[in-house]
This record gives structure tokens, sequence and C-alpha cells, in this order.
């Protein structure tokens, strides 16, 4: 073992070009395989890992007070099948006549809770403090933010005294849109009551039913007016994911067969350029097993100190590239984080990679007795490529040129490995390019060409709302105001409330986010997004029945939004005053003209009433995600991929030094030698230009065709043109050039004396 060592040292120090690029192969793509893992094992279920740790109810029941006890329902959590109970929880409706830190009027749920812990659905303290006395009210914020409001407001719901905010949280089950003490519950005329359970199995809605009988059974008939499954949380979690989860999965996919590629052809071309030096130690009485052992104790070393850095940059990096990935999906207060079997796996699993794929080249050198192994390694075969090489010779190609774009013939399997890489990083480019395109575009629909501000009408205000929006229309560099106010309104029919938006507006750019259809122009017309339509079964022309306060109003869908949650719907303002006569603006977003500066238009409002709340609004931010994240995973496989292109092209000059050194004796100059050694991987790149760019389009076109909750229109989809492509086209000659460059450059000036030399 001692000479095994001694002889893989040595190689080692003998090769540290070689072993530099192994090493930093191995570090980019340990990287890369661990992003890309995280990402595809936090995209396939960040609700789960969320409802886990936060022991979410698979089924959040609600009973009506009249028909069974406490002590009744406190017997459930001993029945068959529950895993877990909480509860029972006094329940009562508070009716939110007025907008409330930024919400819609409507129901507000509250239950009466002595403290956030507990076997089942553990809320999670936001800000603030849990209530402990009379009048204090925790909200729920299910995107884990405080929300719009300071601690210390004080609501003011309809029929019961006021209740000042003491703290936010959020609950995975969303049992509740705010908690109260048990003690304070009481004086808000509780109407149910509701228990949490576990079951000990909840996989399908079946077995979730089936728990929920088997924890109701010997109760009171039609003492259970509701049942709230977990799986429909999960469903409802997932549209919303689903916007985001395709980009996320992709990149993960690309990342990792670039990876598993470059790796494989630098490891499979460092043995067999080492063939003679195999032959060699051969030669010298190594054994077969001790040659093998060399050679892989040899790549073992930088692929060990690779892994091990590249885990350390991919554990640092992880976590950042997932918040930025996830932003904006509900997780409640859990961030997906990188498992911590994923670090492990990569430091294990790349070196092991790397002695696979060294072992199919060295178990045939394996095979090979000293001479043979000695003249395999010297070049490649005599006569691989000669018939592409002689027709490139009596083209008109400078002949530097047409010995390189030859040179890839006599290595074919090394070529092909090195052009999948290319094709898979110009198809990334060609994928993230029209990505790009698309949703800037779709952050930009709606929007206008000027900067827009919204000025908020709640709280107590000095102007009227028909005062403000008169001010709002004189201040220099408006050009166009939306007036919006919104409510909770149900939908005959369906047991969930629908947020309603009532829009008033005079911008054009508004019917930019409209899909199919039209704009609602009269009473009794609405808009919804996509999966509104999705989940309901509805389409364009169906209609619905709203009903508020015992009034009701029947309004026909007449357009698509590109967006829209699927408990939403916007409304002309003349529906309003039929169904909701009684709702106020709650803002209004003003549309500057280019060049406007929103501070100062802000300032004036101010100046005009200094009760009145405005902010500029910013980008999409789903738009800057996608954005980001593309980019960043572009840039580290364009980085990965150069590194193949390097190292393939590093393995030809060492592997024909000798015919470097004899064209040098005959007359090659140092440019010529650069041309021929860019021109070896130059038709590479261009062939795999070609043929990424197709597959990045069809990759574009799946991915954006697949996002459930936005409809692109098809001129947010038709994003290829003419002068785009053509720059996409070099795409591959710009990997390859990058690549081959430093190589080329060394491979120039080497003297003809050093070359020889070596052999």
């Amino acid at each position: 073992m001692r000479a095994v060592w001694r002889a893989s040292r040595a190689a080692v120090k003998r090769r540290r070009p070689q072993t530099f690029v192994i090493g930093l192969v191995v570090l980019c793509s340990t990287t890369m395989v661990l992003l890309a893992t995280a990402l595809l094992a936090a995209a396939s279920g960040p609700f789960d890992q969320a409802f886990a740790e936060q022991h979410g109810a698979h089924a959040v029941a609600t009973f009506d007070r009249e028909r069974v006890t406490d002590d009744q329902l406190a017997q459930t959590a001993h029945r068959p099948g529950v895993e877990a109970a909480a509860g029972p929880f006094a329940q009562a409706t508070l009716d939110m006549k007025e907008t409330w830190l930024g919400r819609a009027p409507g129901s507000l749920l509250v239950v009466g809770r002595a403290d956030p812990a507990g076997p089942v659905d553990q809320v999670e303290l936001l800000s603030g403090r849990w209530p402990t006395g009379p009048g204090e009210i925790v909200i729920n914020s299910p995107h884990g933010e405080q929300g719009v409001g300071p601690l210390g407001s004080t609501l003011t719901p309809e029929g019961v005294e006021p209740l000042t905010v003491v703290g936010f949280a959020t609950s995975i089950s969303k049992s509740a849109g705010a908690w109260v003490t048990p003690e304070q519950v009481k004086t808000l005329h509780p109407t149910a009551t509701q228990m949490l359970y576990r079951f000990t199995s909840a996989g399908t809605d079946a077995q979730v039913e089936a728990g929920l009988a088997s924890a109701t059974t010997g109760l009171p008939a039609d003492a259970l007016t509701d049942g709230q499954s977990h799986l429909t949380l999960r469903r409802a979690f997932s549209a919303l994911a689903d916007a985001y989860l395709p980009f996320m999965t992709v990149f993960g996919v690309l990342g990792l067969a670039v990876s598993v590629l470059i790796v494989g052809n630098v490891v499979s071309g460092a043995v067999v350029s080492g063939y003679r030096h195999i032959g060699v130690l051969k030669a010298l009485g190594f054994t077969p097993n001790q040659v093998v052992a060399v050679y892989l104790t040899m790549l073992s070393v930088p692929a060990i100190a690779g892994s091990i850095l590249g885990t350390i940059a991919g554990t640092l990096l992880a976590d950042p590239v997932l918040k930025i990935a996830f932003a904006g999906i509900e997780t409640g207060t859990i961030t997906p984080t990188t498992s911590s079997w994923i670090p492990i796996a990569c430091l294990l699993g790349m070196p092991l990679l790397v002695l696979l794929t060294a072992l199919v080249p060295a178990s045939r050198a394996h095979r090979l007795s000293a001479a043979r192994a000695i003249s395999a390694g010297s070049a490649p075969r005599t006569g691989r490529g000669l018939r592409v090489q002689r027709w490139l010779s009596r083209s008109r190609l400078p002949r530097s040129v047409s010995m390189g774009l030859g040179l890839p013939f006599t290595r074919p399997g090394r070529a092909g490995l090195t052009m999948a890489a290319i094709v898979l990083g110009v198809m990334t480019v060609t994928l993230t390019t029209g990505l790009t395109a698309t949703m800037v575009a779709f952050g930009e629909s709606g929007h206008g060409d000027g900067p827009r501000v919204q000025v908020y009408a709640e709280g107590p205000q000095k102007l009227t709302d028909p005062q403000l929006e008169q001010i709002l229309r004189a201040q220099p560099g408006a050009q166009h105001v939306t007036v919006r106010g919104f409510c909770q309104v149900g939908v005959v029919g369906q047991s969930q409330t629908v947020y309603t938006d009532f829009i008033r507006t005079d911008d054009p750019s508004a019917a930019e986010q409209i899909v199919r259809g039209r704009q609602p122009a009269a009473a009794g017309e609405v808009v919804v997004g996509p999966t509104f339509l999705t989940q309901h079964g509805l389409d364009i022309g169906d209609q619905l029945t709203l009903e508020r306060d015992g009034v009701r109003a029947t309004v026909t869908i007449v357009g698509e939004l590109i967006e829209g949650n699927a408990r939403a719907m916007t409304a002309t303002w003349q529906t309003q005053s039929t169904l909701a006569p009684d709702i106020h603006p709650t803002d209004f977003t003003v549309q500057l003209a280019p060049g406007t500066d929103p501070q100062a238009f802000i300032d004036a409002v101010k100046a005009a009433d200094p009760q009145v709340r405005a902010a500029t609004l910013g980008g999409n931010t789903g738009t800057t995600t996608v954005v980001g994240f593309s980019t960043v995973f572009t840039i580290l496989l364009t980085i990965v991929t150069a590194l193949g292109v390097f190292n393939t092209v590093l393995l030809n000059i060492r592997e024909r030094r000798r015919d470097l050194g004899m064209l040098k004796s005959i007359g090659m100059t140092p440019r010529q030698v650069v041309t021929m050694t860019v021109a070896s991987v130059a038709g590479l790149g261009v062939v795999g230009g070609l043929l990424g760019i197709p597959l990045g389009i069809i990759a574009h076109r799946l991915i954006v065709d697949n996002v459930g909750v936005v409809a692109f229109p098809e001129s947010m989809k038709d994003v290829w043109h003419a002068p785009q492509l053509a720059g996409l086209a070099l795409a591959g000659l710009a990997i390859a050039v990058l690549g081959a460059l430093i190589p080329a450059r060394s491979a120039a000036r080497a003297t003809i004396a050093t070359v020889l030399h070596t052999e």
C-alpha cells in the first residue's frame, strides 16, 4: 500500500493542472447537486414539512353547542383511530362591519384558547404575546406576516365590546381567524365548539372521513356541523405552490444532469489520458490491482477535496436560495430548509460517483498489457476521424481551423459528452431568457408606463372619500385613478365566502389583466382568476348568486384574469351599490405620468390630509423571485459547463502534445495553435447551441402552460424573435470558447523543446 500511495501522490503532484480541474469541477458540481437536490426535496412537500412541524390538525371539527356538551367532546379524544386531540374550544363569530387591519369587512371566527401550545395545531406566535386578560385578542396572519396595523390596534366588532390586538400568530391548520382567552370568548356569545384531531391514518379523504366518523360515534345526531380536512388545505396550498415549483423542478433536474455529465466526462477522460502512465507502472512491476488502486487514489484526492468544499458552499447557499425560491408561498412560519441528509449524501455521493465513473475505463486498463497501455495512452487510435479530417483538409478553411474541427472525431465519446453538456447549458440559457421575458411582461401588465402610488382610505380622515379622490386627480402627474372597495360575500350553494373587489377605474391598462373575455362594465358582471374557474368548475358566461346580509345578487363571469386567488373576484362599482351599499373605498391606486416623482406626489397628498397613508407600489414579487432564481442557476450551470469544455481541451492538448510539438517545429504559429484549439470545441458549441435552443423553447412553453395560478396570454408566451434567437445561437459557441481559451493560450506559449521533452 505504501508503493500505491507514493505513486498516487507523485501522480497528483505531476498533474497539478488536471488535479486542479477535477477538484474544481467536483466542487462546482457538488454545489450544484446539493442546491438541486435541496430544491427538489423542498418542492416535493413544503406543506407537509410545515404541517408536521406544527402538528397540524387532520380535521378541524365544529360542533353545535346546543346538541353536545364539552364533556362529551372530551371523550372523543380517546376513540379508536384518534392519535391526538385538542379542545374543546368555544367558538364565536364576530361581525366586522368596517375594514380592519387592512382586511375586508365580514365574519371573523374567534376561538377561546388558553395557550398556543398543545398536542394538535401548535399556533406560532409571530409578534406580541398571547392574550391573558379580558378585551385582548391575537389575530391569525396565515402568511407568516404581521399584516397591516400595529400591536395595540382596536377592533370594534358589531354587538360586542372593543378588543385590543396584543399579538399576531399563525396556524397551519387555519383553525381560527383570531384567538382570545376561554373566559373572554364567553362574552362573545359562542355558538359552536371546536375540536382538533390527528388520526392514525389520514392520507386520503376517505381515511379522514373514517377517522372523523369514529371520533364522533355516539354523539347526538347533527351535532357535527362542519369538518375541515387538512387535505383541502394541502390542495389549496398546491394551487399556489404550483406557480413556483415547475421552475424549481426544471432547474433542479438540469443541475443534476449537467453535473453528472461533466463529472463523468472529466473523470473518464482523466483515466483514458493516463493509460500511458498505467502502462509504465505495469512495466515497473505494479500488479493490475495496484495500478487501478493508484489511479483511483489519485482521482480520490481532488474528488474528496472538491466534494468537501462544494458541500460547504452548497450548504451555505441552499437556505438563502430556498428562501428566495419559496417567497410568496404560504408555509406559515416554516421556511423550507435543507434536509440534513442532503449534505451528507453529496459529501459521500460525489466521490463515489467519481470512483464509479473511473472504474469503467480503469477496468479496461486493468486488462491491458504494459505495451498496449502505453500505446493506448499516447494518442487516440489510428484511423479515428481520418475520413472527416481528409474531407475538411480539402475545404477552403484555414488549415488550423480544419484541423481543429476534425479533432472531436478522434474522441467521439468524449466529444459527445461535452456536446451534451453544452446542449443542456444552452437550453438553460434559452429557458432563462424566455422565462425572464415572460415574467417581466407579466410584472408590467396593467401597470402603465409610469410609477404607481397606492393611497389607503382607512382610519380617521379629514377628507371624505369623494374629496380625497378629487385631490388625487388634481395633483400634478396624476393620469388615472382606480378606486377599490372590498368585502366578503357568500356564494349560494357553497360553504366558503369569497373576497370581492369592487372597482371603478379610468385606467386603460387595466384591460391588460384580462386573458379571455372582457372587463366588467355593468352591474352584475365579474372577472375571476384561473384558479377560481378551475376549483369551482366554471367558465366565462356562467352565473353565480352572491349573498351578503340577506341581500342576493346574480352575477355573470365575463372575463378571466391573468392571475387571481381561488376565493376572490373583481366586480364593478355598480354591483357594489346593489350587494354592499355600505362599503366605502378602501384604497386608491394612482397611475402617474412617466418621470413623475412618486415621493413628491405622496408628500402633496399627505399635506392635504395628514391622516392618509400612501406608498409607492413596487414590482411583482413572483417576477423578482423567478428571474433572480433562474439567473443564479443559469450562471452556475454555465460555469460548470465551461469547466467541462476546459477539461476536454486540456485532455486533448495533453494527449496530442507530440503532434503539437511537430506542428510547431514545421512552422505553426502560437496564434494558429490557439485557433486550432478553440476550433476543436467551437464546432461542438455551434451544434450544441442549435440543438439547445429548440429544447429551451419547448421547456419554456411547457412551464408557462402549466403554471396553475397564472394564465399567461399568448403575447407573454411568444417572446422569441430573430435577433434574440441569433444571439442565443452563439451561446453554445461562447460557452465553448470560454472553456477553451485558457488551455489554448497555455498550449500556444509552450516551446517546442518543452513539448517534446515531456515525451
